[in-house]
Parts: structure tokens; sequence; C-alpha cells
């Protein structure tokens, strides 16, 4: 294990540092891996973010916009930055997440990709024009259409991707010009102000951007019924997005919530890459993904196969010391996590499931484990489990699986595993989610693309950079004679 240097940072509010001194306490990052101190970000009280929110709003009427090409210049800056300081970012990730280095080294590299995709949307003009002599009824005018920044965004992103998801939040807001409050996990806060540091460097107007931690009764939620924010973009627990969606009041929400993401691998499927999927699928990130494979269904007619296949490979990802750059699994977020991970495998085993591989906890980390003969009424299937837990099940037919699948609270993403067209067709059609991947892990996507789930996945909104953009502008439409 390599040595840390505990590190305190400060909140900023409209580029002014609040230090532990002048805020509301300070919130402590701990290691997962050992319980050792990561670092500590300043708390702020509600009193310092609303005066946030006043000035946010008076520089957003009184400051000239930033052009097209100054938002490219600063989002493409911040990519360049990400690329130099990739490993502190990735020492960082790893001290707060317990993600191994392979994880957090990815995570980077994303998160370079959503500056860069933002940037290049940034150059893009998706205005229309509308000719009005096309009826009988129309005038010789033309409709011209363009879109207008909201005044400010209220974000609040999730621990499981401390870098990658506050860019997702961030990146937008910078290329439509809008000005953003981010709140960021209290569990891993630290990578999200150094971020924000990183965009002041890349020379982000400091008024722009503003990155705090707070309590959530006496600051979150008021900032959540204010009126004067149009907009609150959430990641994270289905539970907490449906009480956002209760108080918020009339504006805009982006809820990317909880997912229960099935892997399906059909009587066809090239038994190694199912096994393959099926390994990163559960296995990545600590399990801890949203889109992560949280039910492996195989047909009946293979399972016997594909267990084999899959146990055997799955033993390839050992667990351990998130620092050692052979670790193929970390720790999930804290011990109180692994230990509800532990206590549904215990579950599952006491409804009839069998253990093949894994299953043993110590401390916040759980070891990869893979469990066949699961009912389907058990905690480890019913709800989302948020970790490197397995549980395959077998079903008898495509008709019966997306009957199954379909039937689940959740509906972000799926995959299936096949050779066969139609049935892909089939899946890609039928299945409820919001994104239904074939021969690839469920959660797979580029920064650009759609992505958000139905149910209590989210209410549809999407996410990526492109739908993130658009969501914080409102189109304006102007006509004139022709």
């Amino acid at each position: 294990m390599s040595s840390w240097n505990s590190i305190d940072l400060p909140s900023y509010l409209c580029g002014k540092v609040i230090s532990s001194q002048e805020g509301d306490g300070v919130c402590e990052v701990h290691y997962p891996y050992d319980n050792s101190v990561t670092g500590s970000v300043a708390k702020v009280s509600k009193e310092q973010a609303f005066a946030c929110l006043e000035e946010t709003l008076s520089k957003k009427k009184s400051e000239k916009p930033l052009t097209r090409y100054q938002r490219y210049d600063i989002l493409m800056k911040a990519k360049n930055l990400l690329e130099e300081r990739k490993q502190e970012f990735a020492e960082l990730i790893c001290r707060e997440t317990g993600l191994c280095r392979k994880e957090t080294n990815y995570e980077s590299g994303r998160a370079k990709d959503v500056f860069q995709f933002a940037a290049v949307e940034t150059l893009k003009d998706d205005g229309e024009v509308f000719s009005c002599d096309i009826s009988p009824q129309g005038k010789a005018r033309k409709i011209i259409t363009f879109r207008k920044p909201i005044d400010v965004v209220f974000a609040i992103a999730p621990f499981n991707h401390p870098l990658n998801q506050v860019a997702h939040k961030i990146a937008p807001a910078i290329a439509t010009g809008v000005p953003i409050l981010l709140k960021p996990s209290e569990k891993t806060p630290l990578t999200a102000v150094k971020l924000c540091e990183l965009l002041y460097d890349a020379g982000l107007p400091k008024w722009m951007l503003s990155v705090f931690v707070a309590d959530i009764d006496k600051v979150v939620e008021p900032l959540i019924k204010e009126e004067r924010i149009p907009l609150v973009s959430f990641t994270g627990g289905t539970e907490v997005g449906k009480r956002i969606s209760q108080i918020a009041g009339y504006k805009k929400l982006c809820l990317e919530l909880g997912g229960n993401a099935p892997l399906i691998v059909m009587p066809d499927a090239d038994m190694d890459l199912a096994a393959k999927l099926a390994c990163e699928g559960n296995f990545r990130n600590s399990g801890q993904r949203c889109t992560a494979v949280k039910r492996t269904l195989v047909h009946e007619s293979i399972y016997e196969k594909f267990m084999d296949a899959f146990v055997s490979l799955a033993k390839n990802y050992s667990a351990g010391d998130p620092e050692n750059d052979n670790t193929m699994v970390g720790t999930v977020i804290d011990e109180n996590a692994a230990k509800d991970l532990e206590l549904r495998v215990q579950e599952a085993v006491k409804d009839g499931a069998k253990v093949l591989l894994g299953g043993n906890r110590n401390g916040a980390q759980m070891e990869p484990t893979i469990l066949r003969d699961v009912s389907r009424e058990s905690r480890i299937v019913a709800t989302e489990s948020f970790g490197p837990l397995a549980p395959v099940l077998p079903f008898s037919d495509l008709d019966e699986v997306i009957e199954y699948v379909n039937s689940s609270q959740y509906g972000l993403s799926s995959a299936v595993v096949t050779n066969d067209m139609q049935a892909a067709l089939r899946c890609a059609k039928e299945i409820n989610s919001g994104t239904t991947n074939i021969n690839e892990v469920p959660g797979y996507r580029i920064e650009s693309s759609p992505f958000g789930g139905i149910k209590d996945s989210g209410m549809g909104i999407k996410e990526g950079v492109i739908e993130a953009m658009k969501f914080m502008t409102t189109v304006k439409t102007f006509s004139i004679p022709w």
C-alpha cells in the first residue's frame, strides 16, 4: 500500500473559498479499504449557499455570455488538463471509493471524453428554419428557432463515479452557458472539488461553477425547492429521486436512478463471450453501477455449460488491495454496504441458492460472488444489489424471460447474448428499459449518446452530453417576413 497524506479541501461558491473555519463544519472522507482518513471538505451553511445562488443569478444577468468558441476552448483546456493530471485523479478516486486502479484509470479516460464531446457539441448550431408558405393558410414568412440557456442548474452527483458523473453534470452546463451549483456525494466529494479547481484553471468564469458539500435538511432540500432554480439534475438511488420529485415543485427534473439490469443468454450464444460479459457486467467497478448486471438469465438448455464457463473465468477477477495494479475488484463504498450485500447472499442461500464462488466479506470488501438456483423472490434479484454479486437464473423461452424482465420495477438497461437477429430485435423492441445492448454489457454507451431509464429507473429524461445540453436550454422561435 502506498503512503497517503490526508488532504483538506474547501468548498467553492462562485469561486470564493469556503474553508472549514468559515463554513458549517467538515465532511470527512475515509478510504474504504482500511478506513484511514483520505481527506475532508468544508461544508457550507444555508446562508452561504443562498448568497451564492443570488450572486450566480445576478452575474447571469449582468455578465456578457461566453461565445461558443470560448466555451469550446474552456472545455478542451479542461480535457487536456485532465490528461495531464490523470494519475492524480486516479489515485484520489481510488482513495475515496476503494475502487481498484484499473477502474479509476478507466474513469479518468471517460471523463476526458465527456469534456471533448461537449466541446464538439458547443460548436454546432441546432437551430431550425420553417417556411410558412407551405399551406394555403400560410404566409410569406420564415420561423427560426434557437436555444436559450436556462438561468441556473442545481446538480447532485453520486458516489460510484465521482469524476465521470460530475463531469456529466458540469460539461453540458458549460457547453450551453448555464451556471451550475453542484453538490457531490458526501462519500466522495474530494474528486469533485479538485475538478472544480481544474475548471477554474481552464479559464471558466468562477461564478459559473460552485461545488460544495452541505447538510441535506438545512441546505440541499431548500435549494431543491427554490423557485428560482429551474432545473434539478440528480443521479442516485430511487428512493431519494422520488423524494426530490415530491418536493421540487414546478420545474424541470432529470432523475437518473437505480437499475436491475438483466443479461439474457440465449441458446445460440457464444459461450466465451457470454461468460466474459457476465464477469465484466457483474464485477467491474465492484458491481457499483446502476447499469451493472444484476440478474444473469440463462436458457435452461445451456445453463450447466454456462455455469462452468462463468465460474472458471470469474476466478481471475481477484479481490484485494485497490492500489495493487493486479487487483480486479476493490471494495464497495463502505462496510455497511458490504454487510448488506453479505446479508443478501445469506438470504438467497436460505431461499435455496447455492454459492459457487466467493460469498465472503472482509470489511468493506465483498468477494465476487456467483450463485445458482436463486429464487426469483429473493431480495438479491428482486431489488438492486449494488455490489459484485452474480445470481444466475434459468429461463425456458424468450416470451417467458421478456415477461419476467418487464415485471421489474426498474427499467434502465438490459443486454442479450445471441446471434439470432429476430431474437435480438424482439428484445430491443419489447424489453421495457432505456437501453438494450446486443452481445455487450447492459451499460455500454459513449458519453454523447442518450442515456436514461423508465419506471423506477428515472422519468425518461436522458443524460449523455447531447440530451443534457438540450434539457439545460429552452427552444425560442421567432418569425420574419420572407
